[in-house]
């Protein structure tokens, strides 16, 4: 089973769901394909890259993506972790972040991001969608059906613990960048060019 968020929906997770690990899954269309000149078509693969801003209870904030190198650690702060990072969205598997369950409660909480590494802003042809799987739940379906022309960006979902409670919201809100998006939310992080 599954519970497909609409845009502002929250859903609560239970403590049984979230001692266990909890999987950020991000799949999206392989390639695009374009009409060249004399009717040739090719296809144009699409580097989605999934991410994460991980504030801990503590204060300690952390980038948790691809670009850069920051994977993140599962077993020390932050507790998430991304697996890798599939360049064409042909990998079964798409992207995951992983949560260490046992120590969620030192998360606050978490922004989750995708962004268009390489490729043309064509949220639409790419048609991601974003799975939450944690155990003895239904997974949790977030998809991105609305769409920016020109915003590279995309904050996806919230995800915000209160009192042993934790709650995750659906956004899907475009950005320019990751300063842009860090203003937006309020996250503090100074940005520099970085690469893959």
């Amino acid at each position: 089973m599954a519970v497909e968020l609409k845009k502002g929906q929250k859903v609560n997770l239970s403590k049984a769901a979230v001692s266990g690990e909890i999987l950020i899954n991000l799949n999206w269309t392989q390639g695009m394909t374009k009409k060249g000149l004399f009717g040739l078509t090719k296809k144009q693969s699409i580097d989605l890259d999934l991410g994460a801003f991980v504030e801990l209870n503590d204060g300690g904030k952390h980038v948790v993506q691809a670009l850069g190198n920051s994977f993140g650690d599962l077993k020390s702060a932050p507790y998430v972790a991304l697996d890798g990072d599939d360049r064409t969205g042909a990998a079964l598997g798409g992207e995951n972040i992983r949560v260490n369950g046992r120590m969620s409660v030192n998360i606050k909480r978490m922004l989750v991001y995708t962004f268009i590494y390489e490729g043309a802003a064509n949220w639409q042809q790419a048609d991601a969608v974003v799975t939450i799987k944690h155990a003895g739940g239904d997974d949790i379906v977030v998809r991105m059906d609305e769409y920016s022309a020109s915003r590279a960006m995309c904050a996806i979902a919230e995800i915000v613990n209160v009192n042993g409670s934790t709650a995750i919201e659906k956004l899907i809100r475009f950005f320019n960048g990751h300063t842009e998006m860090d203003e937006a939310f309020g996250w503090g992080f100074r940005w520099t060019a970085g690469s893959k």
